[in-house]
């Protein structure tokens, strides 16, 4: 359960704001509230959703709420900030959706549009759902700011196919510098048995490093973590079915590195593509 919960208003969600905060501590989570807390004065939403948003962006699983009187103007602000996707909800269908689809780590809602019952039920919901990854990470890429990012990822890359073009092009896009790792053939003889690779170490690497997407490519033996901490990339991209939490236990990956999730492609594979060559009829030249 992601515990942290920032919360911020314009004077128009103060009233709402304030039974938030209580009746969020009262269910476990650590609120934060970073006002205003009076309604006697206007303030301007933008400095309260810039302040949420800088939080929310900085610090690893928290989520923010912002109240304003159609939640409009927080969700058009908190939207300029790295790091952040914020939604405005107005109904409970939204709202865990943008959770499931969008991975929403801020909500924006409005008091004029809803009670206060209806956008605590608004709440509930978005707290409670889990993003879906799987197909929505790749959505989700297209959406990320590239800024000065390393990403890294890793694998065999024995014989190239399509699901191995789009794990690079989904990688490539959440940073502008992406470090592929690739198995020795020491390596992969170990993890693939004693016909693999089909291609060499070097060949693979010079087949890597022609894609635009590959800024550089690194042959590992056994010592992939020690090789990840010497690059200290700001993203981790993974293919399969593991979580992230899974993953980032599993690889032993620091808290401060983003983990993302490439689903596999269906019917791709190295070993697919190997047996439909190995059940190939055989040939014969004729002569015309």
């Amino acid at each position: 359960m992601n515990n942290i919960i920032i919360l911020g208003a314009d004077h128009n969600g103060v009233a709402h704001k304030r039974q938030l905060a209580d009746s969020l501590r009262a269910e476990g989570y650590v609120v934060i509230d970073i006002g205003p807390y009076g309604i006697t004065e206007s303030v301007d939403y933008v400095d309260y959703a810039q302040q949420v948003s800088h939080i929310v962006g900085e610090t690893p699983n928290a989520r923010g709420i912002l109240i304003c009187g159609t939640g409009v103007g927080m969700s058009i602000a908190a939207n300029r900030y790295e790091g952040v996707r914020a939604a405005l909800v107005h109904n409970t269908k939204t709202a865990p959706k943008c959770r499931e689809h969008n991975d929403a780590n801020i909500l924006c809602l409005g008091s004029w549009v809803n009670t206060y019952e209806i956008n605590k039920e608004i709440v509930d919901l978005w707290m409670n759902e889990a993003f879906g990854e799987g197909r929505h990470n790749k959505r989700l890429a297209k959406l990320e700011n590239a800024g000065s990012k390393i990403v890294f990822t890793n694998g065999v890359f024995d014989i190239l196919h399509t699901g191995h073009l789009e794990l690079l092009q989904f990688s490539k896009r959440l940073g502008d510098r992406l470090v592929v790792a690739i198995n020795s053939d020491a390596s992969v003889k170990s993890l693939k048995g004693e016909n693999r690779p089909i291609n060499n170490e070097a060949n693979r690497k010079k087949l890597l490093e022609s894609l635009i997407e590959v800024d550089e490519v690194i042959i590992f033996d056994d010592n992939l973590e020690e090789l990840r901490n010497q690059i200290e990339p700001n993203i981790v991209v993974k293919g399969g079915e593991w979580t992230a939490e899974q993953v980032r236990e599993r690889d032993n990956i620091p808290e401060d590195i983003e983990i993302k999730l490439f689903p596999l492609v269906q019917d791709y594979s190295t070993t697919n593509t190997i047996r439909k060559i190995q059940n190939l009829d055989g040939w014969q030249k004729n002569d015309f």
